[in-house]
């Protein structure tokens, strides 16, 4: 209808009845089990009114009320155009505000005092503003591995994350307050481990073939990313805990999504009696370097860069090396409050590097120089080997064995990067590395080859204004096909063989004069035979479809 006098009371009266159904809904759930609660038939409200309702209904002879131009600013230039200036008076008196305020511009008492008391206002209500309940939370050490022997040892990072997260899911039974989302993907990520202790909500018809599926599961998973992530948002709004675990490639169908709850966060820091909620968690498994199967369609690690736009307070970004490192993240981020956590780990069998309280330390620290896979303590380091990233770490340790093994004498200084933001200054984001430590770290003017889990271009940014800047980033440049693992390293030069090739090249234009003549006339050849690796490793899988066996069974052994 177009009527308001008509139109308002039939609201009301809807509105009523709505409210009356949903009352009674609720009350009938109260008394059945919740295992076998069905689907309701919720109330839904069919509005239709003319567009741009009660504005001006003709400007400049065109419509407007009832059309697009209502959309659009329809008194746009009322100083240029007088009659403009009219038309608004008009559109504003209409509303009558003699009747609304007093002389003074104050609210009229008898309109005052339909402002509901203030326990009974939308901001006071334990739903919209709640005090949440802290997680109860396992030692994460429970589910790691006590010694991985330095890569020894192969798990899948993923799958022990699972382990954690059931137990999580055991500890707040009673309180009902964790829950996990994902596009129909939390078996495929290797979060299986849930199912042990609970279901996939459904309120559906359900089939006697349907599996680990009930009414009161507390996984909840569609085909939608955008879906999952609504849920998700909706459920932290209310007090609850909860994640979105999918595939790193379409994560960014959730980013305008995304965007608005930054947006909602960071003016929630503004308002003073809005409490703090528990963080946005996001998983992204499945990633860009272990897409050899799916291929060019499933590679974009680009989320990250959009995440890392957005308000330093509220963002953070993780990109943990191993099983032990995505336990300790993942346990510090579900403790974490008014953030959104993005957390990169890897689900397929992979190299395990740390014990775990090596893992607690370094991801505490965010930054560290590995000792053991470096040679430079008590020297100045001539080149550093960084990375960031499962696979990335993977290829920069193997790297650094290569040019220990074939360059003996020249000092590596290896450093992995847990927590992304760790490489900004602490100007730009609260956990950057303050310049001396970064210098400490990195040095001034050593060449640093940066094995990146994403696009190199990020990283770039992040170190724009650090002293010195002498990093050579390798990271996904838009190459992929259905290949081997190896492979897919290999078209964006982040493999090993490119990266020992990278600090070949440092040694012959940067560092030359630094170098004992051993070392420095020794890198052609080296470069050489990484060379001739590198054509071995693409005839190798032309013929067999495989990596090679110096590739798949490469274990650290210095």
């Amino acid at each position: 209808g177009n009527d308001p006098g008509l139109m308002h009371p039939a609201f009301a009266e809807a509105l009523n009845k709505c409210a009356d159904k949903i009352k009674s809904i609720k009350d009938n759930v109260r008394t059945i089990n919740s295992k076998e609660v069905g689907r309701p038939t919720w109330p839904m409200i069919i509005l239709r009114s003319p567009k741009g309702w009660t504005g001006p209904k003709v400007v400049g002879g065109l419509k407007i009320e009832g059309s697009y131009r209502s959309h659009q600013v329809p008194l746009a230039s009322p100083v240029q155009h007088p009659e403009h200036l009219a038309k608004l008076e008009e559109w504003l008196l209409s509303y009558e505000p003699h009747k609304l305020f007093d002389q003074e511009g104050k609210l009229l008492p008898e309109l005052k005092g339909l402002v509901p008391a203030k326990e009974l206002r939308m901001g006071n209500n334990q739903y919209t503003n709640p005090h949440y309940k802290p997680l109860v939370l396992p030692d994460f050490g429970e589910f790691g591995i006590e010694d991985p022997k330095r890569g020894t040892e192969l798990a899948s990072d993923a799958t022990h994350l699972g382990y954690f997260l059931k137990r999580v899911l055991e500890l707040n039974a009673s309180t009902r307050n964790f829950r996990i989302f994902g596009p129909d993907e939390t078996k495929s990520n290797r979060l299986g481990a849930v199912f042990d202790v609970t279901t996939k909500q459904f309120l559906g018809i359900r089939n006697e073939d349907d599996d680990r599926i009930s009414s009161d599961g507390r996984v909840m998973e569609m085909l939608s990313e955008h879906q999952c992530q609504g849920w998700l948002e909706g459920y932290l709004l209310t007090g609850g805990h909860g994640l979105i675990n999918s595939y790193e490639a379409f994560i960014h169908i959730i980013t305008s999504m995304f965007n608005q709850h930054c947006k909602w966060m960071k003016m929630c820091n503004d308002i003073s009696w809005r409490n703090n909620l528990p963080s946005l968690n996001i998983l992204l498994s499945s990633h860009v370097w272990r897409q050899d199967h799916n291929g060019f369609t499933h590679q974009d690690p680009g989320f990250l860069g959009h995440v890392v736009s957005k308000k330093p307070n509220i963002i953070r970004v993780y990109l943990p090396p191993d099983a032990n490192c995505l336990l300790s993240v993942f346990h510090h981020c579900l403790k974490s409050e008014h953030k959104v956590n993005v957390v990169v780990c890897g689900k397929h069998p992979a190299p395990q590097w740390l014990t775990i309280e090596e893992a607690r330390n370094h991801c505490a620290a965010g930054v560290g120089i590995w000792e053991w896979a470096s040679n430079d303590k008590g020297h100045e380091p001539d080149i550093i080997m960084a990375c960031a990233g499962d696979v990335p770490t993977l290829e920069a340790l193997a790297a650094t064995s290569i040019i220990r093994k074939k360059l003996p004498a020249l000092k590596v200084r290896f450093v992995n990067v847990v927590n992304l933001m760790k490489m900004s200054p602490t100007s730009e984001h609260p956990h950057g590395l303050a310049d001396y430590q970064f210098n400490s770290i990195f040095t001034t003017k050593k060449p640093v080859i940066f094995a990146f889990h994403g696009v190199p271009h990020l990283v770039e940014k992040l170190v724009y204004k650090r002293n010195g800047r002498n990093i050579t980033v390798r990271g996904y440049n838009e190459e992929g096909s259905i290949s081997t693992a190896f492979d897919m390293t290999v078209m964006n030069n982040l493999d090993r063989f490119h990266l020992v090739i990278d600090v070949c090249n440092k040694i012959e234009h940067e560092i030359f004069n630094d170098l004992s003549p051993k070392t420095k006339f020794s890198a052609v050849y080296v470069r050489q035979e990484m060379e001739t690796l590198l054509t071995k490793h693409k005839k190798y899988i032309e013929e067999f479809g495989v990596d090679m066996p110096e590739i798949t069974d490469w274990k650290w052994d210095l």
